[in-house]
């Protein structure tokens, strides 16, 4: 049955239920039936996460009850009294590690304060643990709420290392704004920075990148932030360094490598040359003798990367990531996607401007995890920045009402609850299970888990035994499904519904067994939980 055509059918003659659940015996069978591969796992999942930048070092020093406020939609796993979750239940935070920019004021060439981040470093060599103290004190708050892993990353190294003096890369080529000598200081400061913050605050940084966006050509082309490029080679050498810096003082910190600002650098060149591209090949291939880091202590094999830039068109959507995932598996490396917001190529929601906390950002950005996680087998998935301003690149917005940025309010977004029908509910350990699709007369879709412009299902199973399903309706008209019960059994299935109504964000809207239908509305995203 054509399926526009089933579902005017199934709607004239009244199956759609107001509760969005619905289930009779004489029921028709709908459009779409999906059954959980129980024995084909993917992937297994380590975190979900998002970054401190730029806005912690302010939002962190607000009066406290806005601060928990915050705190509490971002990393909390537990449940209002009916049962909706109060946060999204982030497992992992990234914590912006500064370079000094801001001790250099306006002569830092960074025009923003908001951009700009200080340094624990003085230019004596000591350190003052008394600075990030907003950085830090998010850093608590989400220890306190059951985050136990994070990751500390540097867009720059300290501004007494750079070859020009800055924590930008103004007026230089594309090599590593790094002194030559310094390598070592570098690789020092940031084992002293990972012991120090665990000493001071009691939290520990598992994971450092000491790069971000090397291969990046905003790194070198203007100062609007902290940034530094550098070559495989550069790279390379500064982890080496780094790694014998942990060796020699058995910490356990993992660093990874190498936060790639587009997907296509890490398994070719695209907008660079040959010392920034094919950096899977560069630094898990034992024949790239130069830059090979298989063998090397504390690093795992694992790449980073961002999705910027990859979202449009549909087509590149699939297949960038079907590309990087084969030559991961070539060299057998993991992939972790570590940022992206809306930028100005993301054309179908209007590009970056502008904050939106309707579902047109939410839908997008779900389509992009999902994506992520199914075809280029991402482990771990983390959004840019928790807050920001009138810009696509935060969960949160917030609204400055002093001049010293110290108080103000904030509002959430859809966006936030979409990332959340994710991270609150697969939770680190859980394996992704591979999903098929069936048609009303029980033939086989062919990739019937990925209709871009319908829906797109994920599956997965906590370590507790608990079932995870993720769908999204990016389709304009209400959609539904049923999830088969041969590999499940009988389960019970609680429905959390993120839409644009208010006060959908994760509301649990009933419950389904296996086999009956599940209605989802138009331009929604619901996440169901079976036991």
């Amino acid at each position: 049955m054509n399926r526009m055509k089933g579902k005017k059918i199934l709607a004239a003659l009244g199956f759609f239920s107001i509760a969005g659940v619905a289930g009779g015996c004489s029921q028709p069978a709908p459009e779409i039936r999906y059954q959980i591969e129980t024995n084909q796992p993917c992937q297994t999942m380590a975190y979900f996460g998002a970054s401190d930048a730029w806005s912690m070092q302010f939002i962190g020093l607000w009066p406290q009850e806005k601060q928990n406020q915050i705190a509490d939609w971002l990393f909390s796993t537990e449940n209002d009294a009916n049962g909706q979750p109060k946060g999204i239940g982030l497992s992992l935070w990234r914590f912006n590690v500064g370079a000094g920019s801001t001790e250099q004021g306006e002569n830092s060439q960074i025009a923003s304060p908001w951009m700009r981040a200080e340094c624990f470093l003085n230019p004596d060599g000591t350190y003052d643990w008394n600075k990030q103290q907003g950085q830090r004190n998010f850093l608590k708050l989400a220890k306190e709420r059951g985050v136990n892993k994070f990751l500390a990353f540097l867009n720059s190294p300290p501004v007494y290392y750079t070859q020009n003096g800055l924590a930008t890369n103004t007026g230089r080529g594309g090599t590593a704004n790094l002194k030559l000598d310094c390598y070592e200081k570098y690789a020092r400061f940031l084992a002293d920075v990972v012991q120090g913050v665990e000493q001071h605050d009691g939290v520990k940084f598992n994971y450092i990148c000491p790069f971000n966006e090397p291969d990046g050509h905003w790194n070198w082309v203007g100062p609007k932030q902290e940034g530094c490029p550098a070559t495989n080679r550069e790279v390379a050498r500064t982890v080496r360094v780094l790694s014998k810096e942990f060796v020699d003082r058995d910490m356990d910190t993992q660093i990874l490598v190498n936060e790639s600002s587009d997907y296509r650098c890490m398994f070719r060149t695209h907008e660079t040359d040959w010392q920034r591209g094919y950096q899977i090949q560069a630094f898990f291939c034992p024949d790239s003798v130069d830059t090979y880091l298989g063998d090397t202590p504390n690093v795992p094999r694992l790449m980073l990367g961002h999705s910027y830039w990859t979202n449009t068109p549909l087509s590149d959507l699939r297949n960038i990531r079907l590309q990087l995932r084969d030559t991961l598996d070539k060299y057998n490396v993991d992939f972790w996607q570590t940022e992206t917001c809306i930028m100005g190529n993301d054309e179908e929601i209007g590009g970056g401007g502008g904050f939106d906390r309707t579902m047109k950002t939410a839908l997008y950005v779900a389509r992009i995890i999902h994506h992520d996680i199914v075809y280029a087998g991402a482990k771990s998935w983390q959004w840019w920045r928790a807050i920001s301003g009138d810009y696509k690149d935060g969960l949160i917005r917030e609204y400055t009402t002093d001049d010293n940025f110290l108080n103000g309010r904030v509002e959430d977004s859809k966006l936030m609850w979409a990332l959340g029908n994710y991270s609150r509910f697969i939770r680190p350990g859980a394996v992704r299970l591979s999903v098929s699709a069936f048609d009303q007369t029980g033939a086989l879709i062919p990739d019937g888990d990925t209709d871009q412009q319908g829906l797109m299902c994920s599956a997965y199973k906590n370590v507790d035994g608990t079932y995870v399903m993720v769908v999204i309706n990016y389709a304009n008209e209400e959609k539904e499904f049923s999830i088969h019960k041969g590999k499940v059994g009988n389960t019970q299935w609680q429905i959390y519904r993120t839409s644009n109504k208010e006060g959908e964000n994760l509301l649990p809207v009933g419950t389904v067994k296996s086999g009956k239908t599940v209605q989802i509305p138009a331009r929604s995203i619901i996440t169901l939980q079976g036991k």
